[in-house]
């Protein structure tokens, strides 16, 4: 059932160019070295690893920064079927992770700004971590959207089985799902196999997610009749969910911008303002410089996406960042040790550390605003150049979740723009 993947139709390659030297020509940290980019239609595979059963891998932990009182709070919950016929769909996720976080950033409950956490699930193949059913948690829910973007870089496809009814039942008893009423807690689950397969019922495994105030919304890849009688349909509605049929190998058509290079090169000059301390750290900023450079991988769109993301409230790393950290009251910079801050700030006092931190913080905020503004620019040059076109886009992963997450935001109150 494989079809011939389609790639993007990437515009303005001088731009690419241009941005791939600032940042093929920027210093990465020491250690440990940056995830070597990948395109995402080719992904190299890994070493083969030899494997005598499927035996289950602890998730990596992923830090979730702790909500501020009266915050509200969005999770999305991400389950990718990888089988071998999804490698459009794995395409699809990478290439348009930034313009799905982006559709939050200017989300508002009563003027509060809510926290962004995203959970994923990769299902249908045996990769190192998967359960005996072929289905693992890559990451719990987390508000570190580099290490996100660094997982699904990682997925790979291979044949299997696609147990629908188990990943959601998995994703709906393991994951640490918002005791609050309000909060909006959603499933998007993606693929192209009857929803029947698999030992565990998918009307069990739903309806105990609808008594968890979970809402599961299902994504067909391919037709969507045929994703009817595949019983997808019947799974979304009885969650009160959605229904949604996609074309994960759909031609993409990017349209460049007068502003598209620059707001990719302030993404990247804002890594310059992040401040790592502990290992952690240096760890955490290596894992930023790969992303920037595996969006750029993808396209100088994707990059412009992710330089937007990188600007607002959601892409925030206090986990990592003495910046960010220090801002929201996680740190107390003078009982930092020196031997775990960046060179310029050893042998400082105090008064020195704040003070070389709230220069970064403003060097920060000045690119992040110029970003914001330049988006602005864009997308209303954008949204003139999409009237000489046909409508596109809406049969796609972004824009299944976009029409969703619209229609749960409004039942819960919440402001998107």
């Amino acid at each position: 059932m494989k079809s011939a993947l389609k790639l993007p139709v990437i515009l303005g390659s001088a731009a690419v160019l241009a941005v791939s030297a600032l940042l093929l020509g920027k210093p990465a940290p020491a250690a440990p070295p940056p995830v070597p980019a990948h395109t995402p239609s080719r992904p190299a595979a890994p070493p083969a690893e030899p494997r005598t059963s499927l035996i289950p891998v602890a998730p990596q932990v992923a830090p979730v920064v702790t909500q501020g009182q009266g915050q509200p709070v969005i999770q999305i919950a991400v389950l990718l079927d990888t089988s071998g016929s999804m490698d459009g769909l794995l395409d699809q996720a990478r290439s348009q992770l930034w313009n799905i976080v982006n559709r939050f950033s200017h989300a508002k409950r009563n003027g509060v700004a809510p926290q962004l956490q995203i959970a994923l699930y990769a299902y249908g193949n045996t990769d190192r971590g998967a359960n005996a059913s072929e289905i693992r948690q890559v990451l719990p829910f987390t508000t570190d959207l580099d290490l996100l973007s660094e997982h699904l870089f990682s997925l790979r496809t291979s044949g299997g089985d696609e147990n629908c009814g188990e990943v959601i039942r998995d994703a709906t008893t393991q994951l640490a799902w918002s005791k609050d009423k309000d909060a909006m807690r959603l499933i998007f689950i993606a693929g192209n196999e009857p929803f029947t397969q698999g030992s565990v019922d998918f009307h069990t495994s739903v309806k105990a997610a609808r008594e968890r105030g979970i809402t599961v919304n299902t994504i067909h890849c391919g037709d969507y009749e045929e994703g009817i009688s595949g019983k997808w349909k019947d799974a979304a509605v009885l969650a009160d969910g959605s229904y949604l049929n996609i074309d994960q190998n759909q031609r993409v058509v990017e349209i460049p911008a007068p502003q598209d290079t620059e707001i990719a090169q302030l993404g990247a000059e804002l890594n310059k303002t992040y401040v790592a301390y502990g290992a952690a750290g240096e760890q955490a900023q290596a894992r930023q410089v790969a992303q920037d450079s595996n969006s750029m991988g993808v396209s100088i769109s994707n990059m412009v996406s992710r330089s937007v993301a990188k600007s607002s409230r959601n892409y925030s790393n206090e986990s990592w960042d003495l910046v960010d950290a220090v801002k929201k009251n996680q740190v107390d910079v003078a009982s930092v040790r020196d031997e775990d801050l960046p060179e310029p700030m050893r042998g400082l006092d105090a008064a020195g550390r704040k003070a070389w931190l709230e220069a970064r913080e403003q060097e920060r905020a000045k690119l992040q605003q110029r970003i914001q503004t330049l988006s602005a620019e864009r997308q209303k040059f954008l949204t003139e150049a999409r009237k000489q076109q046909a409508a596109q886009g809406t049969d796609t992963l972004e824009g299944a979740i976009g029409q969703v997450v619209q229609r749960e935001a409004q039942k819960r109150q919440l402001t998107l723009e």
